[in-house]
Formats: structure tokens, C-alpha cells, sequence
């Protein structure tokens, strides 16, 4: 991938993205790392957090979220 194709891309993501505050402090993961993960999850009203990470994954369902691997996410 070229400079050009990759800055494209970049702002593409840039244009489509939205951002979040969280405003609520999460100490549910036993890895605390990763509560940021959990804080954002709420901030956005998530349904789903798509993650290969052992520490989150153990949690689903969290406050009714779904935490699932990358290839069950794309199974749905």
C-alpha cells in the first residue's frame, strides 16, 4: 500500500468515525487495562464488543453486552 492509499483510507475512517466520552468508571475486568474497553462499550451503548482477548471475553454477556471473538462477529 502505497502513502496515498494508505492516508485515503485513513481519512475515510477519519470521515466515518464517531467519537465517545465515557462518563461512566468500570472495574468489572479482571485485567484493569482493559475497563477502558468496558467504559467506552457504555458510552456508546454497544450490543456487541468484538474482542480476542481472554480477560473480556470471560465477562459475556456483560450488562447485557455481547463479548464475542473477531470470526463469531463475522458469523453473524
Amino acid at each position: 500500500m502505497t502513502s496515498t492509499q494508505r492516508d485515503h483510507v485513513l481519512g475515510l475512517i477519519r470521515d466515518a468515525a464517531v467519537g465517545f466520552e465515557p462518563t461512566v468508571r468500570v472495574t468489572d475486568c479482571r485485567d484493569v487495562k482493559d475497563n477502558k474497553y468496558l467504559e467506552l462499550a457504555l458510552a456508546a451503548s454497544a450490543t456487541v464488543i468484538v474482542a480476542s482477548d481472554r480477560d473480556l471475553l470471560v465477562l459475556h454477556p456483560w450488562r447485557g453486552v455481547r463479548i464475542i471473538r473477531p470470526a463469531g462477529y463475522l458469523a453473524l
